[in-house]
């Protein structure tokens, strides 16, 4: 496996810091234990002796006894041997009940640097505010970027597109290119869709009408970038003979956002400053859970360019918006350490009505923020002042 340097540059300054539990969370199968495991490696490498390095996979048979709180702080402390600091590591620490508990009373001792891994809500920020409130710091993990991707499979420039092809149709999900026919990685992705349907939201959260869950996922993703309506989806559920209520449909919603399946995008208010409660949009955080959970034969390869653009800028760090103009709306406002930056997304600028629809979203826009169109065209297309990128470009980071 690539070291994951994306993740890892955010980690390092916290290795040593023992007031602070640092929380390492995300898609199940997005590559947190190999996180965890690379961080482990690096701190070996500063000749921390094994026997102050704990690590504990509670999805091993071989910690199965360890189940509660009191159990988990009290194997830690029977490893204690002098006043040296310990490097504990719990991966999958949602099993055990009442966890936060357990990591908050080891954290008061100043003697452990914790780091923790999790797949589900009670990895988000409402569970663990009440005791763990301003004593941890947290990572979110996406699957693999295109660079890294690229590193992976070794793949030549030459072959980039081809690469990209094959992301929009079976994801990142970093276990999948080990196989190589169709069938195994539909198998695969498969699998984890549903441990993670069956373990992090069935199982938690009590749901009992799973074909309305499914349906409400499946619909999400074919209407993926298109703004959310529950009124649309109720009356979609009801043509498939599935009548939920408003609420419940929100309580689905939730749980598919809290275990990382897809993800929320509010709208901001470009000339008013102020982001909007209202007609937001969301995207899958794998393409290739939308390949097995929709009915669509064939790729909608526009729809996956801006959900992969989307989703490389959340593992860059930004905060990222749907804009909305006066005139209409920008595909994303996007923000980090107060730099604002508008980004349309179009497959191809194959026409003149399409080079003026997607530069001339900015027309209304008035500001000196950098604004720039992503496109799979080759040629550069830039003008008024508005940057024009190919999507690779983009994605390897020559760019932007």
């Amino acid at each position: 496996m690539i070291k994951r340097e994306i993740y890892l540059n955010k980690i390092r300054e916290f290795y040593d810091e023992t007031s602070l539990i640092k929380i390492i969370y995300g898609l199940r199968r997005s590559g947190k234990s190999v996180i965890l495991t690379q961080i482990i490696d690096e701190i070996k490498q500063r000749k921390i002796k094994d026997d102050h390095i704990i690590y504990i996979n509670f999805e091993s048979l071989d910690f199965s006894e360890i189940t509660t709180a009191k159990d988990l702080d009290k194997y830690i402390k029977s490893k204690i041997k002098d006043e040296n600091i310990y490097y504990i590591f719990l991966d999958e620490i949602q099993k055990i009940e009442q966890f936060e508990k357990a990591i908050n009373s080891l954290r008061i001792t100043n003697k452990f640097s914790i780091f923790v891994t999790g797949s589900n809500s009670r990895m988000t920020f409402a569970e663990l505010s009440t005791d763990l409130s301003g004593r941890y710091v947290s990572f979110k993990i996406n699957p693999l970027t295109f660079k890294e991707i690229v590193e992976l499979t070794n793949t030549k420039k030459e072959d980039y597109e081809k690469l990209l092809f094959d992301i929009f149709e079976w994801g990142s999900l970093p276990q999948r290119f080990s196989f190589k026919d169709e069938n195994s990685k539909f198998t695969y992705i498969s699998d984890v869709y549903d441990s993670i349907i069956l373990r992090d939201i069935v199982e938690r959260l009590k749901i009992k009408d799973i074909t309305s869950f499914n349906k409400i996922l499946q619909y999400l993703l074919e209407i993926e970038g298109r703004e959310f309506s529950a009124t649309n989806v109720i009356e979609y559920l009801k043509k498939e003979n599935s009548e939920i209520s408003t609420q419940t449909l929100y309580s689905y919603i939730e749980a598919l956002c809290s275990a990382f399946i897809i993800n929320k995008v509010n709208r901001y208010d470009v000339h008013g400053k102020s982001v909007l409660k209202s007609l937001n949009k969301y995207y899958a955080s794998d393409l290739g859970i939308k390949k097995i959970k929709t009915n669509a034969k064939d790729v909608n390869y526009s729809n996956c360019l801006e959900n992969i653009v989307y989703n490389e800028l959340i593992s860059r760090g930004y905060e990222v918006y749907i804009g909305k103009t006066k005139k209409g709306e920008v595909d994303f406002v996007v923000s980090k350490q107060k730099e604002i930056k508008y980004i349309q997304v179009t497959y191809l600028l194959s026409s003149e009505d399409t080079i003026e629809r997607e530069f001339g979203a900015y027309k209304s826009i008035d500001d000196n923020y950098q604004k720039y169109v992503i496109s799979m065209d080759k040629l550069d297309f830039s003008k008024d002042g508005i940057k024009h990128i190919n999507i690779i470009d983009f994605l390897i980071g020559n760019e932007f």
